[in-house]
């Protein structure tokens, strides 16, 4: 088996595309969330809140006939793994169209605009707002399939449509192409594009915060006084490589990808589970080959809904013990769905550098159900640690956990 090792890393999200401009946002202790007056016109929708990117324009090399293809949430995806590529020094390398590189990512829905226009041809017979292109942005693969096309990738495709988990399915997916010899490289993440389709999706389920005039307030994971999650947008691509492979054309490792589990409920669509949350992150221990007290910190998920937030902390300290830091990057740019999973291992291997660990935003008291842990809060932590943990669950009763070592 290979081992798998991290060699690029790009994102984008509320907070910014580059780390040292998020990492600084979140030394300011305020988060992403903001009114959102467009929504207004959805009556029967509580939240108006929501963590949108502050601009996006798509680069000016990118051609016409390449953005024909790419509805807003390919455009994310694929931004991000440009970024990425060019940290991996890999951008134009022969090796990522020759059949070496590969790509797993994957979203929650594609691009809802153009949902929006099959619906209007369902609904009034229309077909003014469809072209040849229509349902290529909005198929659930059509992040991972741009990235391809894109970047003249002749690898694997493997889709990951699974919400929430969306991205660090991609990930683990991603892993095990290359830990088994299939692919040398892989793209692997998710994305997400905000719309208020997503919010009412949460909104129906009672699980939105409604602190409409005090969004800097919420979301508040883990704590008695949280209301619900907040909706955010962005996207997170790795490189992942072999380490072989790496080692050979002299590129610079941020981690390695050490650990993989995933599994499912089995129970209910929307009510997550402690006991198969703890499974999946016992799977990606085995996976690692380390015992629980080699992890040091967990990336929680963190999502600010009650059922959620009980499960996952309990699991987690059925696990760990109390002695576990935990801390959820939800608390400043909100629940970025399909993107979240890829966002937080960028941080996670970001932290794990540099020793220095996010604490929740708005955690002033901890809910009494939640399981007991060590939360970060105030200001940021410092902590010399080799292996991180990263966590996500998902809609349809679905569990990832990944593993990040330090690279010496």
């Amino acid at each position: 088996m290979e081992r798998v090792v991290v060699t690029g890393m790009g994102g984008l999200c509320a907070l910014g595309d580059q780390w040292d401009q998020i990492e600084a946002a979140f030394d300011t202790g305020r988060n992403a969330v903001q009114y959102m007056p467009d929504w207004n016109r959805y009556t029967d929708m509580n939240t108006r809140l929501a963590a949108p990117l502050p601009a996006f324009t798509t680069p000016s090399h990118w051609t016409r006939k390449q953005l024909r293809s790419m509805g807003r949430v390919s455009q994310l995806s694929v931004y991000a793994a440009e970024r990425a590529l060019a940290d991996a020094g890999l951008l134009g390398d022969p090796c990522i169209s020759d059949g070496r590189m590969g790509v797993a990512c994957g979203s929650s829905t594609g691009s809802t605009a153009d949902v929006q226009a099959f619906g209007r041809m369902l609904i009034d017979g229309t077909t003014d707002n469809l072209n040849a292109n229509s349902y290529v942005r909005m198929m659930p693969h059509t992040t991972a399939a741009n990235i391809g096309i894109f970047f003249g990738l002749k690898g694997r495709v493997i889709p990951t449509s699974s919400a929430c988990t969306s991205g660090s399915q991609g990930i683990g997916y991603a892993f095990e192409a290359v830990r088994y010899g299939r692919q040398a490289l892989m793209l692997a993440g998710g994305a997400e594009e905000l719309c208020p389709s997503e919010a009412i999706v949460f909104d129906a389920l009672y699980a939105t915060s409604q602190r409409n005039e005090t969004p800097e307030l919420t979301p508040r994971p883990y704590d008695r006084a949280r209301d619900g999650l907040v909706i955010g947008e962005g996207a997170g691509i790795l490189v992942l490589e072999s380490l072989s492979h790496a080692q050979a054309r002299g590129a610079r490792i941020h981690a390695e990808l050490v650990g993989f589990g995933s599994n499912s409920d089995g129970t209910h669509i929307t009510r997550p589970e402690a006991t198969t949350m703890r499974i999946a992150m016992a799977q990606a221990l085995a996976d690692a080959g380390v015992p629980p007290e080699a992890i040091g910190y967990v990336n929680g998920h963190g999502t600010a809904t009650e059922h959620g937030d009980i499960a996952e902390t309990n699991a987690t300290h059925d696990l760990f013990g109390p002695r576990m830091m935990i801390s959820s990057h939800k608390s400043y740019l909100g629940h970025t769905l399909g993107a979240c999973g890829a966002l937080e291992s960028w941080f996670s291997i970001e932290m794990l550098k540099k020793g220095r660990y996010t604490p929740t935003l708005n955690l002033t008291e901890v809910d009494p159900q939640c399981g007991e842990l060590d939360y970060i809060t105030g200001t940021a932590r410092q902590a010399d640690l080799e292996y991180v943990m990263n966590n996500n669950f998902a809609f349809g009763g679905i569990n990832t956990s990944l593993i990040f070592r330090r690279w010496p």
